[in-house]
């Protein structure tokens, strides 16, 4: 297997990558796209590991700095100002890995520039999701109500620090009613916004989807409120989605067990699209 470094340009800059280049591989490549504030080895080094697994099943994988992050040159851009970038690192990746199809990998912010992205590129035949982006105030008063605030108030450590005096009442009041003013509040987004251009990306993507949910994440929570079971947001309640939980695993996946997991799923799904 090889694994060296290569260079593009994306607006007069040079972005730096990672390619892993396994002997006779599959012909299907995985762009890992890094969110921030990231840059190309990953929390724990997750990316480097993912990149490693995925060419020792024979998958060509490149993960790369964009614009203004880590070794890559420019200032750096917003998640979802980033599809130049991602394009650039497609073309490269197709050029070097010779295939003409490609899985788009991303984690939190980048699986969101990745829906912006996926529809605009006809190589893009599968996305692997792993807790997306997706804030609003309103999703987020809804789960902080229910995944936090509840467990609260069924939690005995918590009714023995209220009896003990060790929890300001006023201030935790003062804080639920926040979320629940948040939580039914309705989220007119512009048609410009990036929940909105992720909402219309789905739409208009054809291919293959892998979403993968931590159970202990709050931006896993939040993405969950607002798009499985709506139905605008109806991709991820399809045939063409595969939805799995992770139930332990929190944000990045920190720990061996949780990123052996998302490598097999991630295998997995890359294989069922040959």
């Amino acid at each position: 297997m090889s694994e060296y470094t290569v260079t593009m340009t994306s607006s007069a800059h040079q972005l730096l990558g990672i390619l892993h280049h396994p002997a006779n591989a599959s012909d299907v490549a995985v762009l890992i796209i890094v969110g921030g504030p990231q840059y190309r080895v990953g929390s724990h080094r997750q990316f480097v590991q993912l990149s490693r697994a995925l060419a020792e099943e024979k998958i060509v994988s490149m993960r790369f700095d964009y614009s203004g992050m880590g070794d890559s040159e420019g200032q750096k851009k917003s998640f979802d100002a980033i599809s130049d970038d991602i394009e650039v690192a497609c073309n490269l990746l197709c050029e070097k890995a010779q295939v003409s199809k490609i899985v788009l990998w991303g984690l939190c912010d980048a699986a969101s520039a990745a829906m912006i992205y996926a529809p605009t590129d006809s190589r893009v035949k599968g996305m692997i999701l792993l807790n997306p982006w997706l804030r609003s105030d309103a999703a987020m008063g809804k789960s902080m109500l229910k995944y936090y605030y509840l467990q609260r108030l069924l939690s005995k450590d918590f009714w023995m620090k209220l009896l003990r005096g060790k929890i300001n009442v006023a201030s935790s009041v003062s804080d639920a009613k926040g979320f629940v003013e948040d939580s039914m509040a309705s989220d007119n987004n512009s048609s410009e916004s990036y929940q909105v251009r992720m909402q219309k990306g789905l739409a208009e993507f054809d291919g293959s989807l892998c979403l993968i949910l931590s159970g202990v994440d709050l931006t896993a929570k939040e993405f969950e409120e607002q798009t499985l079971g709506s139905k605008n947001w109806k991709t991820f309640n399809s045939k063409r989605t595969q939805l799995h939980r992770l139930e332990k695993a929190d944000h990045t996946f920190s720990t061996s067990q949780f990123k052996r997991q998302v490598e097999s799923v991630s295998v997995n799904f890359i294989a069922g699209l040959k």
